[in-house]
């Protein structure tokens, strides 16, 4: 306010000089009518001539999903079973490729000779006293108007990869979930495992933990049912109803999958494999036959019903109460005998081609830093949830990156679109491409990005992630609507989880070879909740189970490959990799407490553990403080505010040097007395030498290039603001 209490403009000029009259004034006007107006125009040129910023493409990429698309996929896909190493794969794999192909994007097919593992012959018998002796057609029901009965013929028989081969007679006891404190339980009650057929159930872990646990406990043989309790769904006044009524597993169901305690092709362990006709190192089948990863037991999968059957003969001491079935179920009794199983199976471990396919999207500034996401192909059977659920997705995704590309979008780093072959046997096709790539991934991979189902049916977000992704995965779901609520987004439910984003352990699908054999930082996700998909690895893991309970309006594929590809993007364009290690640290020393409390009384000091954890934090911080510092964008808000604020002056020593140069410099349009008339306080004032310096020393991103071209414009109002 000046001393009459009037507040002063923000541009004062200097009073006409003697001599010069009303008519020297207007000229100066005129004079800065013409700057503005061209200092308009460069600022306009410039705003028409920038790079679109990446933020501008990633907001597209979320517009362009397709339920449509996604749905049009997956029914093509699975039209048939399709097992790896068998001519429908093949299909499918070319389906794959010929889709990204159509797309414009460079494709490679990338085969190798594996060992694969396939039934012969199979057969199970039940004997008891009393009884008359009952064959078990080990086969799965067709269901009523089944539109896929006529390719369900096509479906590999129901067994488990890599069995132990032989027959086996002997009394059955019963194992429960075959963990190992269920075979505990069983040795504290006096009954002996060895030379048994175990029976033992689906649930609490996976098959070839169950097989691996039988066999160390001494059993001949295994059975593995799927119990209706834990798939077959509600029982009303002891009556199920299952597929395709609802989404339960009907009673004839079967869950197939592999006993092979290992990752990538049995015969190649730890290094690459090779194509057909090529020459590379293999264990010998004598090895593998005595190797520890291989079961050595002949197993077979069986039905709910099946299982059951096998329980009604059972004698021996009634099951404890966690051990018995549902409503409906038989007294369950844990044996040994009086029932004894026939079983045999013979199986036929062959070498066969898998393929893996690939589209790559270069990069134009970094093209040798790799964003890679993928999905694996093969099924056990129709595979709509697993996993083609995941490829339709991951295909919709490329579509969107095909239409961003015709918009004049080009990734600054090359991402690379994998569809897996043979994962299901043994994590195979990704695990031998990462072995025989090992040193180009450990230099250049950015991160993996890893789909196997991306929706089991409802239930939210569901990610897995190493630390340095987390911050990552939280920004992009909170982008994304949740399409079961869209009032909300997908991070609102993932959130309320705990915790909100798992960990990538163990090695239940594709990211195990990046995260464990290399070190990539590597997510997996989903949508929905896996007690929401009984239908798991079954003949009912089909088209019609996807379209009526996992996902019929197609907006969950459609939400999950949003934020799966938004996360690719983001990782691929961003000029400053978006990891935060801090997370990481954390969960470093959460982790180290876990071992320390586990081992009391150990002779082990974890102090250098901690101090290098606190060390990593340390850094951690450092970058994650100059990265924020990096990505600071010029604060339009505050701007405004000190426009409304402060002169001219000092609006222009804010936004820089370059940009001061527009104004005209009219001797005495600006004095010393009178920039000191209302100074910055020493926080401002350190604000904005801090952001000088910044500009300064910053390389500026695209978004950073955009602003200051904008800032020019600014300064044109703000001129022309004064002149009206």
């Amino acid at each position: 306010m000046s001393a009459h209490g009037k507040q002063q403009p923000l541009l004062r000029y200097p009073a006409p000089a003697a001599g010069h009259g009303s008519g020297s004034g207007m000229g100066r006007r005129r004079h800065l009518a013409f700057l503005a107006i061209a200092a308009a125009l460069v600022a306009s040129y410039h705003l028409l001539h920038a790079p679109t910023p990446s933020s501008r493409y990633h907001a597209l990429f979320l517009t362009l999903g397709s339920n449509a698309s996604a749905a049009a996929h997956l029914r093509e896909l699975t039209l048939r079973p399709h097992v790896a190493g068998t001519p429908a794969n093949a299909l499918a794999a070319e389906y794959v490729r010929a889709t990204l192909s159509a797309l414009s994007f460079p494709t490679r097919v990338t085969p190798y000779s594996v060992l694969l593992s396939y039934p012969v012959h199979r057969s199970l018998s039940l004997s008891a006293p009393g009884r008359a002796t009952k064959s078990f057609s080990l086969t799965q029901d067709t269901y009523p108007n089944d539109p896929y009965a006529e390719a369900a013929a096509e479906v590999v028989p129901t067994y488990f990869a890599y069995s132990g081969s032989g027959s086996v007679t002997a009394e059955v006891v019963y194992a429960n979930y075959g963990d190992r404190k269920d075979y505990a339980y069983l040795a504290s009650h006096g009954v002996d495992v060895a030379g048994k057929v175990v029976l033992a159930r689906y649930g609490d872990i996976h098959c070839e933990d169950m097989v691996r646990n039988a066999r160390d406990a001494g059993a001949a043989a295994a059975i593995i049912y799927t119990d209706a309790k834990d798939f077959g769904g509600p029982a009303a006044k002891g009556k199920r109803k299952w597929f395709p009524n609802t989404r339960w597993l009907p009673p004839s169901g079967v869950q197939v999958g592999t006993l092979y305690y290992g990752n990538g092709d049995p015969t190649t362990p730890m290094w690459p494999s090779c194509a057909a006709g090529e020459d590379c190192e293999r264990l010998s089948m004598d090895e593998l036959d005595t190797s520890e990863a291989m079961p050595g037991i002949p197993t077979l999968p069986v039905s709910g019903r099946d299982g059951e059957t096998i329980q009604k003969a059972m004698g021996g001491g009634v099951a404890p109460p966690e051990w018995q079935g549902g409503e409906g179920a038989p007294v369950y009794r844990i044996g040994p005998g009086p029932a004894v199983l026939n079983l045999t199976y013979m199986g036929n471990d062959t070498l066969a081609t898998i393929e893996n396919v690939f589209a790559v999207i270069e990069g134009k500034e970094e093209p040798d830093r790799y964003v890679i996401i993928g999905n694996h192909r093969d099924a056990w059977t129709f595979g709509a949830v697993d996993p083609n659920s995941g490829t339709a997705a991951m295909l919709e995704i490329a579509e969107r990156l095909s239409q961003l590309e015709k918009k004049g979008w080009r990734p600054r780093r090359t991402i690379i679109v994998c569809s897996w072959d043979a994962e299901e046997f043994a994590l195979i096709g990704s695990t031998e491409w990462a072995e025989d790539n090992i040193d180009m991934l450990a230099s250049r991979a950015v991160a993996y990005l890893n789909v196997d189902i991306s929706v089991f049916g409802p239930g939210g977000l569901m990610p897995r992630a190493t630390p340095q992704l987390d911050e990552l995965i939280k920004e992009a779901s909170r982008m994304v609507p949740d399409p079961d609520d869209p009032s909300h987004t997908l991070y609102d439910y993932m959130i309320r989880q705990n915790p909100p984003i798992a960990r990538v352990a163990g090695a239940g699908t594709d990211f195990a070879a990046f995260v464990q054999h290399i070190g990539v930082p590597s997510l997996d996700m989903s949508y929905g909740l896996f007690s929401e998909y009984p239908v798991y690895h079954s003949l009912y893991d089909d088209f019609v189970w996807m379209e009526r309970f996992g996902d019929p309006l197609f907006h969950r594929h459609v939400a999950l490959a949003s934020v799966w590809g938004l996360i690719a993007l983001r990782l691929a364009d961003d000029e400053i990799i978006p990891f935060n290690y801090v997370s990481y640290a954390a969960e470093l020393e959460e982790s180290s407490k876990v071992v320390e409390d586990g081992c009391p009384g150990c002779a082990v000091s974890f102090s250098p553990l901690h101090k290098s954890i606190k060390q990593l934090e340390k850094a951690a911080m450092k970058i994650h403080m100059e990265k924020k510092v990096c990505e600071q964008k010029f604060d339009w808000k505050a701007a405004f505010t000190e426009i409304s604020s402060y002169k001219t002056s000092t609006f222009l020593m804010t936004i820089g040097a370059a940009s001061r140069e527009m104004g005209p410099k009219h001797e005495g349009t600006h004095t010393e007395s009178q920039r000191d008339e209302r100074p910055l306080d020493d926080g401002r004032a350190s604000l904005h030498q801090q952001r000088r310096a910044r500009r300064e020393t910053v390389v500026q991103t695209h978004g950073e290039y955009v602003a200051s071209k904008l800032q020019a414009c600014c300064i044109v109002l703000l001129y022309l603001s004064e002149l009206n």
